[in-house]
């Protein structure tokens, strides 16, 4: 009794401990595809309670690779009796957990194999919506059908329509009649897309139809972003992982008049000398960067996955790196003061650059300066400059290639505002004050004078622009307590005013009728 317990335990043991072919199969699985697959399941009353076991258990050895969720595969499952029944849709299952506790749990429909209504259902609701717009717009979708080949029914017309749709249709028949009916539903080709099994041999065909569903549903998007003058990254979707193969990613240029097409790895010298060159990535990684590319140059990238476990087709792509944008291509005016301002350019190209050279002279027809600036260098301060002035300046790169590449704006200095010199109030009776100033004629447009009531008074709030000519005026009827302000105004902007406050007080101390108390 006690050896037939440990004979037990050692035959679950070794059921139950994945093999190393199987973890071959899930690694290079792993990530590979993307896309919805739809299994059609016979649960009539024609399939047996043990053949269903066996199919479901089949579904289970089948699927367990694959990596599912929303930007992966998804799997619905439709039993077939009397009325169809949607097991479980798309979006149900996102985790292989998740997945295979459902199947556990299913139920066997028994009841007539009405074939075509459940391909109706599947046709009008559930792949339908699986192809909608949206992230999955363009995805492939499978219908599998495991049957016992018994009544089939009227399925050629709804198996014609879905592919036409678009949907691929794989067949598993557990007998071994009907075969031309069977034949003539299955997306083309037959030998790989039609099985015929026993019940007890389904694992049998489980790799070849895993292979036929990864062949329709892979993920093949090798992509390009970040594309520059001299440099591109590729991405990928990952199907390996770090212990079971490389990446073996060979680039180069496409020889002019191929339309992008010949050429490829091991090729002879192409397009003005270049080579294929070469870069590997291991198993796990899922973008690489190629460096070194010439400017405006088409480029042909073939990304091949090396893995000692399956064969796996490699993934090619074409893409034109950006013309390169000679410095300078931008001429900016940071700063501008009165007799200065800071000129920047771009881009910064060190590399390429020899020097730049900061022409500048006032217009119309001032005298040229020159200025030298060191190629690690993107701007520069122009100084003795005239102010209220419009400068030409002209930026020139001389790039190493011998080539010369300039760009001019026109930019102004600012005009010189002198502030207000003087400022004297008064008072004139109970509530008017004589107001004078001093200020400089060069450039000068005219006064702005303001006056409101200091805080806490009733006071309200003036002005007044005066004359260029001006230098006083008697302001009345002002509150007891008054903020009198005079700014001298230019022709771009206001100067630097003064203020001073009138009182009509007996506290404030007069000196004679004059008040100086500035604000």
């Amino acid at each position: 009794m006690e050896r037939r317990i440990l004979l037990t335990c050692v035959l679950l043991t070794v059921l139950l401990r994945p093999t190393d072919a199987q973890s071959a199969v899930s690694d290079s699985v792993l990530n590979c595809c993307e896309g919805d697959v739809l299994f059609l399941l016979d649960s009539s009353g024609s399939v047996s309670s043990y053949e269903f076991s066996r199919m479901l258990s089949f579904l289970s050895e089948l699927l367990r690779p694959f990596s599912l969720g929303p930007d992966q595969v998804r799997v619905g499952l439709l039993q077939v009796g009397t009325e169809p029944h949607l097991e479980f849709g798309f979006d149900a299952h996102s985790t292989q957990r998740g997945l295979q506790e459902a199947l556990q749990r299913t139920k066997q429909l028994q009841g007539d194999t009405n074939t075509d209504k459940a391909l109706k259902l599947a046709q009008e609701r559930v792949l339908k919506e699986g192809g909608k717009g949206g992230a999955r717009a363009g995805l492939p979708r499978v219908l599998v059908w495991l049957t016992d080949g018994v009544q089939p029914g009227a399925v050629e017309g709804p198996m014609e329509a879905l592919q036409e749709e678009g949907v691929a249709v794989l067949v598993v028949s557990t007998g071994h009649g009907n075969y031309q009916v069977l034949r003539s539903v299955v997306t083309p080709p037959a030998d790989s897309h039609l099985y015929f099994v026993d019940i007890d041999d389904m694992s049998i065909i489980a790799k070849d139809l895993r292979d036929a569903i990864i062949e329709i549903i892979r993920a093949e998007r090798l992509q390009v972003r970040d594309v520059s003058t001299r440099s591109a990254t590729l991405h990928w979707r990952p199907i390996l992982t770090a212990g079971t193969g490389f990446y073996d990613i060979r680039f180069g240029p496409v020889p002019t008049g191929t339309g992008g097409a010949s050429g490829g790895p091991g090729t002879s010298p192409i397009v003005g000398g270049g080579q294929w060159r070469r870069v590997t990535r291991p198993g796990d990684a899922s973008s690489a960067k190629l460096m070194d590319l010439q400017p405006d140059t088409q480029y042909r990238a073939t990304l091949t996955p090396e893995s000692n476990l399956d064969f796996l087709k490699p993934l090619s792509i074409t893409f034109t790196t950006q013309s390169e944008v000679l410095s300078p291509a931008v001429v900016t005016v940071l700063e501008s003061g009165t007799n200065s301002m800071k000129v920047s350019w771009g881009p910064l190209q060190p590399n390429s650059v020899k020097k730049y050279q900061v022409e500048y002279g006032a217009l119309p027809g001032g005298k040229v300066h020159i200025a030298t600036v060191s190629r690690d260098r993107n701007s520069t301060v122009l100084t003795n400059l005239q102010p209220d002035t419009q400068y030409l300046v002209t930026v020139s790169a001389f790039h190493s290639s011998g080539q010369e590449r300039a760009m001019s704006i026109k930019a102004c200095t600012q005009e010189v505002l002198p502030a207000l010199a003087d400022l004297q109030l008064t008072t004139v009776g109970s509530d008017s004050v004589r107001v004078q100033w001093k200020g400089q004629a060069e450039g000068l447009r005219g006064y702005w004078v303001t006056w409101e009531g200091a805080s806490g008074s009733s006071g309200h709030s003036s002005s007044l622009y005066l004359p260029p000519s001006s230098v006083s005026t008697l302001l009345t009827h002002l509150p007891p307590t008054s903020r009198v302000c005079v700014s001298p105004v230019y022709r771009t902007a206001r100067g630097e005013g003064l203020c001073c406050t009138a009182r009509f007080y007996s506290d404030v101390i007069p000196r004679g009728d004059l008040f100086y108390s500035p604000a």
